[in-house]
């Protein structure tokens, strides 16, 4: 998070706005975090540009439950004869949870595998195997392990495909802008970009929050969370808080335009000095790789321990990629300064001339 927004939650921790009690100990039906709320939903609103017909919810469980929570809500009224349908774009380890979890509430098609490709690239929308009758389409639209990222996304009505797309943006979300004409239903775990974790973001079009299942809890149902407010059980005060101090500075920035040049910058920062060694490399299709998630690997991966010790020893931390891939990850959500990409540079400069 940025570091104004934590030494502004800091400050405020015992005592916010003088009312002798930090927002952790309010009650939230009181007047105090109420206005809290309404602040919070009308800059998410204002900063990520979310039309008028899609609710804004603050809801729990992160985007893993929301693997179970999206289906849920929307197969309760299925368009076709059977069981109730739902196709996934599978690009990355994540989207192939997402397709794992739903197949307990319906039948699930995977319109795209990337798996023989290692999660390389994203085949052109056209060629995606989409079912004319399926309730729904889902995608993750950043996937953070494998570092692919939509730059774009597909337009189910020009495919032919009479559905609403489902987005799990958790790991990009107010990073570059949103294109709400194509999406029915987006959400995001707050952890990258938003806040603390503790906290899930869901944008609803308001045409899709009467589709739930009979099973679906109503803690869970949108349809409930917006009638009251995201208050149909107690909310995480303090986290929507800090969402809340995030937009703030997302404003204070410039807003997303700027955010996202600033994203650019660096990526390209990163992705040119990775491109231009042949000490370090990162395989993903060019047109495909992630803004916010950059893997890489060195040449010679005997020496991945020493690169995070002599990194740790540089104050650059949390590099390590995943254990299913291996290698390195940087992650350079919008908090990360410039100053720190050109750091990571440096260091991965220095290293290689040490080790080459």
């Amino acid at each position: 998070m940025p570091l104004e927004v934590l030494l502004r939650a800091g400050s405020d921790v015992a005592n916010w706005h003088g009312t002798g009690m930090g927002v952790m100990e309010m009650s939230h039906r009181g007047a105090a975090f109420g206005d809290i709320l309404e602040r919070t939903l009308a800059d998410v609103r204002e900063v990520l540009g979310v039309p008028a017909n899609f609710d804004i919810l603050f809801m729990q469980g992160g985007g893993l439950a929301h693997n179970a929570i999206a289906p849920m809500n929307l197969l309760g009224k299925p368009k076709a004869i059977g069981a109730p349908k739902a196709d996934f774009v599978v690009s990355g380890s994540w989207s192939h949870k997402s397709s794992v979890e739903a197949q307990r509430y319906g039948d699930v098609h995977v319109a795209f595998n990337g798996k023989s490709t290692q999660f390389k690239t994203v085949a052109d929308a056209t060629d995606w195997q989409l079912r004319q009758q399926t309730d729904y389409v889902h995608l993750c639209s950043n996937e953070t392990i494998d570092g692919v990222e939509f730059s774009t996304l597909p337009d189910l009505s020009a495919l032919g495909i009479d559905a609403p797309l489902v987005v799990d943006c958790s790991s990009h979300i107010a990073s570059r802008s949103i294109e709400w004409h194509k999406i029915g239903l987006a959400f995001a775990g707050a952890q990258k970009n938003l806040g603390p974790a503790g906290v899930t973001l869901a944008f609803v079009r308001q045409d899709l929050t009467d589709r739930a299942m009979a099973i679906c809890p109503s803690a869970f149902e949108y349809k409930t969370i917006a009638a009251n407010n995201s208050m149909f059980n107690t909310p995480p005060t303090n986290a929507i808080y800090i969402v809340g101090l995030v937009f703030e500075w997302l404003k204070s920035q410039g807003g997303l335009a700027a955010i996202e040049a600033n994203n650019l910058v660096k990526a390209n920062t990163l992705y040119q000095a990775i491109d231009g060694s042949s000490f370090y490399s990162n395989d993903i299709d060019v047109a495909w790789r992630s803004r916010m998630n950059v893997p890489f690997k060195l040449a010679n991966e005997a020496l991945n321990d020493a690169f995070l010790a002599q990194a740790k020893t540089a104050g650059l931390l949390q590099l390590k990629g995943h254990k299913s891939v291996g290698g390195m990850r940087a992650s350079i959500y919008n908090a990360m300064p410039l100053t720190g990409v050109q750091a990571l540079v440096a260091f991965m400069q220095q290293f290689e001339q040490q080790h080459a």
